[in-house]
Order: structure tokens, then sequence, then C-alpha cells
């Protein structure tokens, strides 16, 4: 691995590796104490964030490295400088970078024009952080976590983007439920149903809701991306029957309730679900910064 651009450029195995290690560090942390002695990591967020910059500042501080935060004060980025002095500049000084932006062309260009590793943080396609923290979860859940059925429900985006590529190489079963309109971008699908062929997962898209039946855990998400200026009124009727709920859950047999946070209470999904005794939002909450270190333990060794 030079860098963590998106899921779809890892092999089966090197997925495995990196769930093994983060379960390892988990399990182990006074272990990778010094891992990263005297490594330097950029975080370069565009977007606001809660547990992405949190669980990257501490887990770099828990493996003994120094992490510096930039925002936008300075200027967005690719308007005061282009984003490929940026990436050359930082490389420089810095070990890693961490980038969240708005494009994933920013993401690219600084892995290309900068000469250490790049992790994606959050881009428009893809949140590769995310995914790997969630089937980590989901791995804690299931001995062989390629029998894990797992059915997405809501508005296809860049996390369902990352998780169904996590899915098809691991080679289990993700079934993805969105209203007609919202669905998950076609080439990412494409290129997500050649993977499934590959190492023998599947991909199911539907609008139908009585596809939720026989999964072991229901991932949502909000039904309106972050910076997207729809008003909820607009899509509050389209989407009201892909609500998690009690009910939802028992047609799915679901033991488990997934969500990448923050979540509008209420709306996509219910505080009864939300806080139920399957639900395992907090264990993903954590699992980011336990994913995020065997990242950089890995880009590092």
């Amino acid at each position: 691995m030079k860098h963590l651009l998106s899921i779809k450029e890892l092999t089966q195995q090197q997925l495995l590796d990196l769930i093994a290690l983060a379960k390892t560090i988990k399990a182990n942390p006074a272990e990778y104490r010094h891992a990263l002695d005297g490594k330097s990591v950029v975080m370069l967020f565009e977007k606001p964030s809660l547990r992405t910059r949190v669980s990257f500042d501490i887990g770099i501080n828990k493996l003994g490295g120094h992490c510096l935060y930039l925002d936008q004060q300075n200027g967005a980025l690719g308007q005061r400088e282009s984003v490929a002095d940026f990436a050359s500049n930082l490389s420089c000084w810095a070990d890693a970078i961490v980038a969240r932006t708005y494009s994933h062309t920013t993401i690219e260009q600084l892995a290309e024009f900068g000469t250490v590793p790049v992790i994606n943080a959050l881009s428009d396609l893809y949140h590769p952080c995310q995914a790997l923290a969630d089937f980590l979860t989901l791995a804690e859940q299931f001995e062989d976590v390629s029998k894990a059925k797992l059915a997405y429900v809501g508005d296809g985006n860049n996390v369902t983007h990352s998780l169904m590529y996590c899915a098809a190489i691991l080679g289990a079963t993700m079934t993805v439920i969105c209203p007609a309109g919202h669905f998950p971008d076609g080439y990412v699908v494409a290129e997500v149903q050649e993977l499934a062929k590959r190492y023998g997962g599947k991909l199911v898209l539907t609008s139908d809701i009585d596809a939720i039946e026989g999964h072991d855990a229901i991932y949502t998400d909000t039904w309106i991306s972050m910076g997207d200026p729809t008003p909820l009124a607009d899509i509050k009727a389209k989407f009201a029957p892909y609500q998690v709920n009690k009910a939802l859950m028992a047609k799915a047999g679901a033991n488990f309730f997934m969500h990448c946070l923050p979540a509008h209470r209420g709306v996509e999904v219910t505080d009864e679900v939300m806080d139920g005794a399957g639900s395992l939002i907090l264990q993903q909450a954590e699992n980011r910064m336990h994913a995020q270190n065997a990242v950089l333990v890995t880009l590092f060794s």
C-alpha cells in the first residue's frame, strides 16, 4: 500500500490483513505505542468533522506520532495555491497526509503531486476509513465476515460506495435498497459487480423494501448528504418507507443496526433502534480509530 484513496484499490488479502491488524491494535494498544515515533501527519479538512478528526488525532497520538490539523482559514484548497503546490510543500515536512475533501479529484491530486502517503478521510465518492471500521465491527460479530448479510437502506452515497466495495472484495452479501433516483453511482455499481464475481460476493440493488428480509444487519445514513442544500421536506415522503424502525428490523430478522453518524433521530432511524440492544453505532465510532491506526501502521511499515 502506498496510499488509501479507495477500498477498490485493495486486494482481498490486504483488506483481511487490515481488519486483523486493527483487531490486534485494539486488543494490544501498548504494543503499538511507538509505531509512529518521529512521524508527523497533516490532517487537511475542507469539511466539518467529529468522528474523523478526533479518531485520527487521538489515534495518531496513541501510536506515538504528531498530528497537525489544517482547516480552510488559509483559503480554499486549490484557490490560494494549486493542489499540486500544496501537496509538494506538505511533503517537505509531513510524513503523511489525511484529507477530507469535497472532491475526490483533490484526493487524487494530493497523492499524485505529493511524495508521502495520502489517506482519504472522506470525499464525494468514497469514505474508505468508515467502511473499514464498519467491516471491522462486523468481523467482531461474525467469525467469518464473508458470511455476514448486510442491507443498506436509504440514499446511495459515498459511504454506500465504500461499503459495497468492501462487501464485494470480502465475498460478503450486500443488498442496497434505495428510493428511485437515489441509487449509488452506476459506474461504481459496475465495478462492484465485477469485484463480486471475482471474490464470490453478491450485490443486489432494489427499491423494494420487502427485500430487507433475511439480513443480519441493517445500515442507514442521513437522507441528505453533507453539503446538499435539498430541504428535508422535499424528500421526506419519498424516503419515509425506508425509515429504520422496530418494524423494519423485525421484518429483516436483523440482529444489528449500523449508522456512520451523525444521525437525524426520528428521521432515517428511530431512537428505539438507535439506542437498542443491537445497535453497533458506538462500536463503529470507536473502531474508526482502530481501523485508521491499522492503515497508518501498514503505510509506515
